[in-house]
């Protein structure tokens, strides 16, 4: 993986990990046991701190970043989605920020909360636990139901399992000139899309 020393300041990242062998970590950025940085993110500790807590994910080409002197912080099993923007706030325990989101500095989003996909979250709000934030600018629109609470936390843990996975059998390789007769799907539980849970 791209990791980069700035001033003398090298990222640290737990062996239980797994970091995308194409995401950056600059400076000042620590990854907590069982965390999975996925593919493109970017983690630029080189003004503040960045801090991944334990069984966190932080997905595809996100940005955490911060200004000098400032804390990002994303507690045990915070959830970041594809695409989202982080910038000196804190995402607290078992909360997801939704993909394409951007929560600002000095936010602060709740435990358990889910912040919906594109989402803004502006500088200093400070956003209540297990309520569903939406809008431009945020709002909260209600409280969570504990099944879209368990239904988060099912899909965290998903990818925790993936972080394990990715330990397990991740490797480059070629990719195959026809796909082959009978090819195999794999075989992964996991919660399916909140709209699904919703029809049944």
């Amino acid at each position: 993986m791209p990791c980069y020393a700035i001033d003398g300041l090298s990222p640290v990242v737990h062996p239980s990990a797994h970091v995308h062998p194409t995401a950056v970590l600059i400076g000042d950025v620590i990854v907590g046991p069982g965390c999975y940085i996925g593919p493109c993110a970017s983690l630029r500790g080189d003004f503040g701190r960045i801090r991944v807590m334990d069984g966190a994910n932080v997905q595809d080409t996100c940005v955490i970043h911060g200004f000098p002197d400032s804390d990002t912080v994303v507690e045990p099993n915070g959830h970041i989605g594809h695409g989202a923007v982080l910038h000196g706030c804190v995402v607290r325990h078992d909360a997801l920020v939704g993909m394409n989101a951007v929560v600002m500095d000095e936010a602060e989003v709740g435990a358990y909360s889910i912040v919906a996909a594109c989402a803004f979250v502006r500088a200093g709000l400070k956003l209540p636990e297990k309520s569903l934030i939406a809008g431009l600018p945020a709002k909260v629109l209600r409280p969570l139901t504990e099944d879209e609470i368990r239904w988060k936390r099912e899909g965290t843990e998903t990818y925790q399992d993936l972080a394990r996975r990715c330990h397990a059998s991740l490797v480059e390789v070629q990719p195959l000139p026809r796909e082959e007769p009978d090819r195999p799907r794999l075989k992964v539980g996991g919660p399916k899309t909140l709209v699904a849970t919703k029809r049944e």
